[in-house]
């Protein structure tokens, strides 16, 4: 069945129009439910929790060659509405640029590959698949997003041979940049305990403030690693020491610290933990005071190795784009992590100054551009 070609910014209009604040789901995905089912998608919707997604297939369930495209349509929130100088779910068009919460990060990468998609129907192989994975949960904690689509696919026998993940990845101009691995992330909360005490009576205390200031400098001054063949060196940070004494003649019971480590290849979460967990009792023992740590794995280091996938993604870029990508593994998490366990994994979408940010936009041209790269990735896929 014929089906006229797809207006990528059009769509990414529609979607900015849908108020999906996460969790929300705010009428995008049952836009684009819609949408794929009239263009001959199977669909279903893998709610979980509070969150919504939605899975879409053209083509053989099992099939030797499955495409898969991953993305999210929730967006985080506006914050002060009053600063943007537009409607922030308006999808105003001004200056050849589409203004919205979610224009760069990222509903126009999902109009773009859902256009490319319903294009590619006519020309796939019987024996080839077509598979959109969209959530409503990659703002949030990522429990019931597409970790969620994956179960369900798992459950299902559902499979994708290679994934797309359409994030904004250029750091400066469009083609610029592809991720294929992202680095480890993993937040610790210390507790440090003494004993409460009369500042002109220290003696008379057991102030856990000197046994902090020990322990965040040991971790903080620790040299990790200095990079490895793919990702550069990992690193600490201390965010926040706090005891919430607001005198000067107290010495408190508690302090509190928080770090976040985002980790390359060369370390796995539970390693760190281990040495963290070390240095902790090691200060503990020999300040006298007691000690507690709580972690949050936000998600591991993984690298999918230069080879047939980012090639096929890098060939398309430079054809449409003229540009010769930088292979990369910068930046934070995304739901890349969670694919990665599932089949080879890559990134690649628009250039993201504005993501998360007032007057977030996204450039017409390149959200017009974007759909070629990705219409181009799926027909040398499946040629």
């Amino acid at each position: 069945m014929a089906h006229n070609p797809i207006d990528p910014a059009d769509l990414t209009a529609q979607l900015i129009r849908c108020a999906s604040v996460t969790p929300e789901e705010g009428g995008a995905l049952v836009l684009l439910e819609a949408l794929l089912e009239s263009a001959g998608f199977t669909c279903t919707r893998v709610d979980r929790g509070e969150v919504s997604n939605l899975f879409a297939r053209w083509g053989t369930k099992g099939a030797n060659r499955s495409f898969g495209f991953n993305g999210h349509t929730d967006v985080v929130p506006v914050g002060d509405e009053a600063a943007w100088s537009v409607p922030p779910f308006g999808a105003v068009e001004k200056d050849g640029h589409i203004w919205g919460r979610g224009a760069t990060d990222m509903k126009s990468a999902v109009a773009a590959f859902a256009a490319a998609a319903i294009d590619m129907v006519n020309d796939a192989p019987p024996d080839g698949a077509i598979i959109l994975t969209i959530t409503g949960d990659e703002e949030g904690d990522a429990i019931d997003g597409t970790t969620a689509l994956l179960d369900w696919m798992h459950q299902e026998g559902e499979q994708m041979t290679a994934c797309l993940v359409g994030e904004p990845t250029c750091p400066e101009r469009m083609g610029d940049m592809i991720k294929i691995g992202r680095r480890g992330s993993l937040s610790a909360w210390i507790t440090l305990t003494g004993v409460q005490g009369h500042s002109a009576y220290p003696h008379r205390a057991l102030n856990p403030l000197p046994a902090m200031a020990r322990l965040v400098d040991r971790l903080a001054s620790h040299e990790l690693d200095r990079g490895t063949a793919h990702f550069d060196a990992s690193t600490l940070a201390v965010v926040t020491i706090d005891t919430g004494n607001p005198t000067t003649n107290v010495i408190p019971a508690e302090c509190r610290a928080t770090v976040n480590i985002r980790f390359n290849d060369a370390h796995t979460s539970d390693a760190l933990i281990a040495w963290m967990q070390s240095e902790l009792d090691s200060v503990a023992g020999e300040f006298g005071v007691q000690a507690g740590m709580k972690v949050k794995v936000s998600g591991e280091s993984f690298l999918t190795p230069p080879g047939a996938l980012s090639e096929l993604v890098s060939r398309a870029v430079e054809a449409q784009t003229g540009v010769v990508p930088e292979l990369s593994t910068t930046g934070g998490t995304s739901d890349a992590r969670f694919v990665k366990d599932h089949c080879p994994v890559v990134e690649f979408g628009l250039v993201g100054k504005t993501m998360h940010q007032v007057d977030e936009r996204v450039e017409v041209a390149q959200i017009h551009q974007l759909k070629a790269i990705y219409a181009q990735i799926l027909k040398d896929y499946f040629a």
